[in-house]
């Protein structure tokens, strides 16, 4: 099987734009012969340095996920009530607005390519719910112009983030696991239409403040017929470089011997074999990695590494449940 490659996560991190690091970085990801294509990170345009450098370094044969966490989570910090589920009719528009643009850069990639390369879209149900009002309601109304919208062939999905809690802090904070299965499920009665669900293992474990918690939003995505995707990040509840139960992205505890992986991540061997079964994974639509890497100034050969046998990982796991 081949997977969705979320390589915008490890690329190397510098102060300013450096093309020809990011490039040879990019030239690295290339020679992963396991990747269907990558999820992009939308902050408002293509790249969010050079639309052309970006055109000129990927593969013409990649597919691709669009996610707008980057950009979203910049909006939010000069505007707290940014976002598609938001109850402030401004904070609302200014939602759509960005999923406008994304819908832009979708046909510009496509474009380019001559093909509909752009297979899924994730939307996020921001703003965080400990600064600002935001409702299932409001977000039904955002999905209803959304998939009005002509988006080139690719799919559409919420991808689930932490969700607000009165009971401890929250990273993201948007609508409950609960809230996005129903406004999807009425949006699509409603229009005939195929909004899904994608999940991410650290988010929803962070969430949960456990390992269980990806494990119930895969069944209540599954029970409820929306689950189309789902990407595999680690997260600790020990005190690491990555953080206190963080949404940073660790990379899983170890699969096998050698390999380049962080000893303190909940997300093991048994986890992902228990997640890759509760998903269903050879009916998924797309399945995936997103790490992150410490240290931060970790060389091009290593991060290309850490994916590498992340996602040799999920072969490992998924050959051994096919036997």
């Amino acid at each position: 099987m081949k997977y969705i490659l979320a390589a915008y996560a490890t690329a190397p991190v510098t102060d300013t734009w450096q093309p020809e690091l990011q490039a040879s970085y990019l030239d690295g990801i290339r020679q992963l012969h396991n990747i269907r294509g990558i999820e992009h990170p939308f902050t408002g345009q293509l790249h969010p340095h050079d639309d052309d450098w970006f055109l000129a370094h990927i593969d013409p044969n990649w597919d691709f996920v669009f996610t707008g966490v980057p950009g979203i989570m910049a909006r939010l910090s000069e505007n707290a009530a940014f976002g598609i589920a938001s109850d402030d009719p401004s904070g609302r528009e200014a939602g759509l607005e960005f999923y406008r643009q994304m819908c832009t850069a979708v046909k510009k990639l496509n474009a380019h390519l001559n093909r509909k390369a752009v297979d899924f879209i994730q939307l996020h149900t921001s703003p965080n719910r400990t600064r600002a009002s935001a409702s299932a309601e409001s977000l039904k109304a955002s999905l209803r112009e959304i998939l009005s919208w002509d988006w080139d062939g690719a799919e559409l999905v919420i991808e689930h983030c932490d969700a607000f809690s009165e009971r401890m802090e929250c990273e993201k904070g948007f609508l409950s696991m609960a809230d996005e299965i129903a406004a999807i499920s009425e949006v699509n009665k409603e229009l005939g239409t195929d909004l899904g669900i994608s999940i991410n293992w650290g988010r929803s474990a962070l969430e949960a403040r456990s390992a269980e918690g990806p494990l119930e939003h895969l069944r209540q995505a599954r029970a409820a017929g929306l689950l189309r995707g789902f990407m595999f990040s680690g997260i600790s509840d020990k005190e690491t470089p990555y953080g206190v139960w963080r949404d940073s992205h660790m990379p899983p505890a170890e699969i096998f011997k050698g390999g380049n992986f962080e000893p303190a991540s909940l997300l093991t061997k048994e986890q992902m074999a228990l997640s890759l079964e509760l998903a269903n994974w050879q009916q998924l639509d797309f399945l995936g990695v997103k790490i992150g890497l410490r240290p931060m100034d970790a060389s091009v050969e290593t991060r290309v590494a850490y994916n590498r046998d992340t996602l040799a990982a999920i072969d490992l796991i998924t050959l051994t449940a096919g036997n």
